[in-house]
């Protein structure tokens, strides 16, 4: 039988903020604000299931007066590399003994389509079209993520979901330039590909481990950055290359909209992370306006 309980009872106000006060902070003590927003939203969830099995009478969270630490969303464009850079972290990475030469092409994927890294590592033969020559297309459709045992259904320590923010059977096509496609040929005709037809794998033909290629990166960043980009966090984490991809196509005067697309982010989201290079390509747009205008009104018209 369930019993609901009055807010009052389940905890009182000034305990519930310290122990959300307490989610947001790190090993040194400081804010960790994206974390705090991301686990307050997880409570609040809880809470609300709780509410309406009837275990409460009312959400606690509802009308606590707290703010959480403000979130700086918009990516630096001192972390974010640019092609030339990014070339000479990707010859690194394929001159590593080990692993490297078998990454080289899980990286690319991240910077030249923009995916996400549970995006590649899930990535299969099937979802490919690779053509001899000109544009091909991968059609994305979930990622794998380490779960852990205690949180999948059957025990296993990864989990197979779905894309960002879409439904179970969405897919995410999109198109890769010619240099990738070369690349993924390359990759497997000297790899092969897993049972299922996974791209990428650790040497016993498993999932690849975040820290196994987060490793391989730190080692390409040591091996070739100079001190002042070392100094800027230049692309610090793997995912730099997402927002590397990303900010390239907007440099380069691609819509807005279909950057989004690609990315398999709301229009929103992009132009809040992407404040910096969104201007760019407002630049870039203005001087084909101007070019057109030059073309169809002349100098001394109207």
């Amino acid at each position: 039988m369930q019993h609901s309980l009055p807010v009052g009872e389940l905890e009182e106000p000034d305990a519930l903020r310290r122990g959300l006060d307490a989610l947001c902070r790190k090993v040194d003590g400081g804010a960790a604000a994206k974390t705090v927003k991301r686990k307050k939203a997880a409570v609040n969830e809880v809470f609300g299931t709780a509410v309406e099995r009837g275990y409460f009478n009312a959400n606690p969270l509802i009308g606590l007066r707290w703010s959480a630490p403000t979130v700086a969303d918009e990516v630096d464009a001192d972390c974010v590399p640019n092609p030339a850079q990014l070339a000479r972290l990707l010859a690194a990475v394929k001159a590593l003994p080990g692993r490297g030469p078998h990454l080289y092409a899980f990286f690319r994927c991240m910077y030249y389509a923009a995916m996400r890294s549970a995006e590649v590592i899930h990535l299969r033969q099937a979802q490919c079209r690779l053509p001899a020559s000109e544009w091909g297309l991968l059609n994305l459709k979930g990622g794998v993520v380490a779960a852990g045992k205690a949180w999948t259904n059957d025990g296993a320590v990864h989990e197979i979901h779905s894309l960002k923010r879409r439904a179970a059977k969405a897919t995410r096509p999109v198109p890769i330039p010619p240099v990738l496609v070369r690349m993924l040929r390359e990759h497997m005709d000297c790899f092969g590909v897993a049972p299922d037809g996974r791209l990428f794998r650790n040497a016993a033909g498993n999932y690849i481990e975040a820290g196994a290629y987060g490793i391989t990166w730190r080692r390409a960043r040591e091996a070739t950055l100079a001190l002042d980009e070392h100094a800027l966090a230049l692309a610090k984490r793997p995912y730099d290359l997402r927002h590397a991809g990303i900010s390239f196509w907007l440099a380069s005067g691609v819509d807005p909209a279909e950057c989004a697309r690609r990315a398999g982010q709301s229009i929103q989201v992009l132009f809040r992370y992407y404040a910096k290079f969104l201007a760019e390509a407002r630049n870039h747009a203005n001087t084909l306006i101007e070019e057109s205008m030059r073309r169809w009104v002349p100098e001394s018209g109207v």
